[in-house]
């Protein structure tokens, strides 16, 4: 199965870095950064998380501490208490939960901690449970739009799926801001316009491929032939695509994929796919674009240049199709996410 192999190998190369106790070559007087990402198995917060430690090396004055909290709320929130007792000078937070990390991401607030959160931005509704959808008082903020990120794909969609189309939806964990404003998004600006498409059956794989390739297995085997995998990332995405690759109802006596599939992230396995015919478009998510910007806002609080609360920052979302996504495979190439042998291997 050669995009399973494909996906390990990305996803070991990464986590072997990510895994890592990251600290970057510092002076004695540097600055303490703790960056705590949500899970080293998903494969974004694993990029993510390599490229934090790469922005890092830029900064003679920031000491990066890289942690994991393994897609357990109660681990994350553990290492945010630890944040504060360990009293780093500035915490990074990537939430696995919004509404579970809020009362931690507070107590660093409250401990006098400067916190940026990223992927996603903690809200003061996630806080209080209110009608506030700002930033959460007392921090700042660098994300990317989810709703522009899904909204990239569900777009095109209109035109693309099938008339009266069978399709599934993959969620990722409830209770993420960007699992559920992507969501919301397909239903702005797809379901409503294409109220002939039937949702066979939508379910959370938060955001992993294994669960995804689970329920994707069990979906097929009902007998109702899928027209179109409807994703919130990519991950999750390869996993479907994965159960039926081996499937010949969902190929065309050419070989081309009878199915359309749906994703956001534009992750190196995710270009991958759209190299091989497998993944119709994504949004890209750049976490280096993430890591530089949080990178480069955290020294300048932590040096009294400017004010946490003053972070407020977004990357942009653009669409990778067939049509370009020659032009990222690229970038992952020059970067070393990827090889030409991993191109080569899609293309086969």
């Amino acid at each position: 199965m050669k995009a399973k192999k494909i996906g390990a190998i990305l996803l070991a190369s990464v986590m072997a870095v990510s895994m890592v106790p990251a600290m970057s070559v510092s002076a004695a007087d540097a600055k303490r950064v703790c960056f705590v990402a949500r899970a080293s198995s998903d494969t974004f917060a694993a990029w993510l998380t390599t490229e934090m430690k790469k922005q890092a090396e830029k900064y003679d004055d920031i000491e990066l501490t890289c942690v994991s909290g393994e897609g357990d709320d109660n681990k994350e929130n553990g290492l945010l208490e630890d944040c504060i007792t360990k009293q780093y000078d500035l915490v990074i937070v990537q939430s696995n939960n919004n509404g579970a990390q809020a009362p931690y991401v507070q107590q660093l607030v409250d401990a006098g901690i400067p916190v940026i959160t990223t992927n996603p931005t903690t809200h003061q509704n996630d806080l209080d449970g209110g009608d506030d959808t700002s930033v959460m008082a007392g921090t700042g903020t660098v994300d990317a739009d989810p709703i522009e990120q899904a909204k990239v794909s569900a777009t095109r969609a209109v035109d693309e799926v099938p008339e009266n189309a069978n399709v599934v939806v993959l969620k990722g964990p409830s209770g993420n801001y960007h699992a559920d404003k992507r969501r919301e998004a397909w239903d702005e600006n797809f379901f409503s316009k294409r109220t002939d498409v039937n949702i066979l059956y939508e379910d959370f794989a938060n955001w992993n491929s294994d669960e995804a390739l689970t329920l994707m297995e069990s979906w097929v085997q009902a007998g109702t032939h899928i027209d179109a995998i409807i994703s919130m990332n990519d991950n999750m995405a390869a996993g479907a695509i994965e159960a039926i690759r081996e499937n010949k109802d969902y190929f065309n006596e050419d070989g081309t994929a009878n199915f359309l599939a749906y994703g956001v992230d534009g992750t190196a396995q995710g270009c991958l796919l759209i190299k091989e015919g497998l993944l119709t478009s994504t949004a890209l998510q750049s976490a280096a674009d993430l890591a530089e910007k949080n990178l480069e806002y955290a020294e300048k609080v932590v040096n009294g240049e400017m004010e946490v609360t003053d972070v407020n920052d977004y990357v942009d979302a653009p669409e990778i199709n067939a049509d370009n996504v020659d032009d990222y495979i690229q970038i992952y190439i020059d970067n070393g996410e990827l090889t030409e042998d991993d191109v080569k291997a899609a293309e086969e």
